[in-house]
């Protein structure tokens, strides 16, 4: 706790410093040369907000595993004076967010995300987040691609063995009595984040070193649960407490116009992450994230704004990972939790699919159908129909179509002064039905 406490000290004060700095600046000469692809779009550019301000909303939700959710999410955006350089090549010239978040199933979440480009006006750009989190709700359905892709089931009144059933039927006729927490697991963490990037080519490509240490506390929440019997099996590691620590490096490739809402461009990014027991970690294991994000305006004659939005990204974890590692993937662009909910495959539910290896590919279609001013904010509406595609495997060797699941569904994004977009989505599955409300694009 008081690691996390000076830091967030630490850190506001440098955001404090360079957002001074950004504002004080007046002169249209860049110090260095950025490519003309990273500017900014004359049409967002015209309704980009200079100066300091505070965008925020209340966060609900409703769901299944969790109940039903209640906190707050808020950003602290430097932007700078127009005549600010950098203002036409950034998005922000600093960002602050905050997270603080309940439900009534004891779910519990305060996080911080701190994002200084070009700080101090250099090639460099600083990024950290932070989060303490307690969550009894987390489910478990095996490690290996064969357990975790198995079909939900449950013997019935008769005597029956019901397969491939949804998560509904399965959860109202299977984890009821001794087995109602049989698929969960209790989460502690507190965790921080640290990572630099330095710009070349002209902003279009950056490499990147960060360190992540965080201390964990994972519990099964009965004798019988699924978790708690594959560890005592030895098939999997990391239950109890442990303190995982861990070395990151990573190239991108990223020719975005704005990196919140971009219209044009691409990112291909592949990142390494190493935790060694001889350099304080709990654990030994190399994971390896590469993905490629591509945007690009379609029927630009027909519609003022329509983009194509599609994403591939495949993951693979290596030596003795403790199981929660298998879901998780690192990525500067915010950590990525396993195949299901929000960021992955929507139609089904957080951490359905695990195994060393993970595919999944996203496709959206982002149409812009109104904008409008509203106490000198600036909103955008854009409608956004969607399809997943995700898959695990247990090695390199077998990767067949046979492992892959898919979903579907549609959402609506408000983008608030270019700078935060607010995101819902309702997915469907073979298995599941799942409404979603987050801050910022999928990908």
């Amino acid at each position: 706790m008081k690691l996390f406490f000076y830091s967030v000290v630490a850190l506001s004060a440098m955001l404090s410093a360079t957002a001074v700095q950004a504002q004080q600046r007046d002169t249209t000469k860049l110090p260095f040369a950025i490519a003309d692809e990273k500017k900014l779009p004359d049409e967002d550019l015209k309704d980009k907000k200079e100066g300091t301000y505070i965008t925020g909303e209340p966060e609900f939700s409703s769901d299944p595993v969790n109940g039903f959710g209640y906190g707050g999410e808020g950003s602290l955006f430097f932007n700078g004076k127009r005549s600010d350089p950098f203002f036409a090549y950034t998005a922000y010239r600093a960002r602050l967010d905050f997270v603080l978040f309940n439900t009534t199933k004891n779910q519990r979440e305060f996080g911080f995300t701190l994002d200084v480009p070009y700080i101090l006006n250099t090639k460099w750009r600083f990024r950290a987040s932070g989060a303490i989190e307690e969550n009894p709700n987390l489910l478990y359905f095996g490690v290996t691609a064969k357990q975790s892709l198995r079909g939900l089931s449950y013997v019935n009144s008769a005597g029956d063995t019901m397969k491939n059933v949804k998560y509904g039927d399965y959860e109202n006729n299977y984890l009821t009595g001794a087995n109602q927490f049989y698929n969960n697991y209790n989460k502690k963490e507190e965790i921080l984040n640290l990572s630099m990037e330095r710009n070349f080519l002209e902003g279009r490509l950056r490499a990147l070193v960060g360190f992540e240490i965080a201390h964990l506390n994972m519990s099964a929440l009965q004798n019988n649960a699924l978790i708690q019997q594959d560890f005592n099996a030895g098939k999997i590691l990391g239950l109890g407490n442990s303190w995982v620590s861990i070395y990151q490096v990573g190239l991108v490739y990223d020719t975005r116009d704005l990196e919140p809402d971009p219209s044009k461009g691409i990112v291909a990014e592949i990142t390494n992450e190493l935790s060694l027991k001889s350099l304080g970690s709990s654990y030994d294991f190399d994971k390896v994230f590469a993905h490629v994000n591509y945007y690009q305006k379609i029927f630009p004659s027909v519609f003022k704004r329509l983009i194509f939005a599609g994403r591939v990204a495949m993951g693979h974890t290596a030596l003795d990972a403790p199981f929660f590692e298998y879901q998780d993937q690192w990525s500067p662009e915010g950590d990525i939790e396993g195949l299901g909910g929000p960021r992955t495959l929507r139609g089904y539910k957080q951490s359905r699919f695990l195994g060393r290896t993970m595919h999944f590919s996203n496709f959206e279609l982002r149409w812009r159908f109104a904008q409008s001013r509203w106490f000198k904010q600036h909103f955008e509406f854009s409608a956004v129909p969607f399809y997943d595609i995700g898959g695990v495997w247990d090695d390199l060797s077998n990767l067949t179509a046979n492992n892959l699941r898919y979903s579907r569904g549609g959402g609506l994004r408000i983008v608030w002064n270019e700078s935060t977009v607010l995101r819902f989505d309702y997915a469907l599955s073979k298995e599941d039905k799942q409404f979603f409300f987050n801050l910022a694009h999928t990908f």
